[in-house]
């Protein structure tokens, strides 16, 4: 631990920071598997040279408490991104959220109707489902046929796997040609972009940053 020069432990505020400088990425979720595991597992992934240049911490909320756990988040704001992560699904307040957490310069990376619509890019496709019960069982179909194995929604190597037997940088490209599809046709309300994600763009965003600086 740091000391001054007699031997004493210097004090709190004379001690140096490691500054992450590439970013500190604050996600709230709604979820205390599927969501998290991924994020986690972007956050693995991650070269070992930059970790603690670009931090990822994920914490798990209730759908209506998202914006107050990033508001209240005990991290310096001159460093912080805040993103909250969820799904359609049932969610009743779904445009009213991501307005709300907009307006306060919070990002969002949300799918509808569920995540597995984003996984689903992983293997060159965005399904055509409406529903999340659909939309899970669908995907399940699909990621055993291309890894073999059975889905699991709390499988805790979800990202590794997908970018195992899927393609990520192929998934940004599909999920963005179909959000600008929407845009081009004047639709921009989220609860009405179905098939759709946001979650693409921070998935983008933390692997252009890793690209850049290894």
């Amino acid at each position: 631990m740091p000391r001054e020069r007699d031997g004493r432990r210097a004090p709190r505020s004379s001690r140096s920071k490691r500054v992450p400088d590439l970013g500190y990425y604050y996600i709230v979720t709604d979820t205390k598997e599927t969501e998290k595991n991924y994020l986690n597992g972007l956050r693995d992934a991650l070269p070992p040279e930059l970790q603690g240049r670009l931090v990822i911490k994920v914490s798990p909320a209730e759908t209506k408490g998202m914006i107050s756990a990033c508001e209240c988040a005990d991290v310096d704001p001159q460093y912080r991104q805040c993103w909250i992560v969820f799904d359609r699904d049932q969610v009743v307040r779904f445009d009213e959220i991501i307005s709300a957490a907009e307006s306060r310069g919070i990002q969002v990376g949300w799918s509808n109707p569920c995540i597995e619509i984003w996984f689903g890019a992983y293997f060159g496709k965005m399904l055509a489902v409406q529903d999340s019960v659909s939309c899970c069982q669908k995907f399940a179909e699909l990621f055993e046929k291309k890894s073999g194995q059975r889905y699991r929604k709390d499988h805790p190597q979800i990202y590794a796997l997908l970018n195992r037997f899927g393609d990520e940088e192929k998934a940004v490209a599909i999920a963005e040609q179909r959000l600008q599809q929407y845009y081009r046709g004047d639709e921009t309300c989220p609860s009405r972009l179905c098939p759709c994600t946001m979650l693409h763009h921070l998935v983008h965003e933390i692997r252009q940053k890793t690209a850049d600086h290894t």
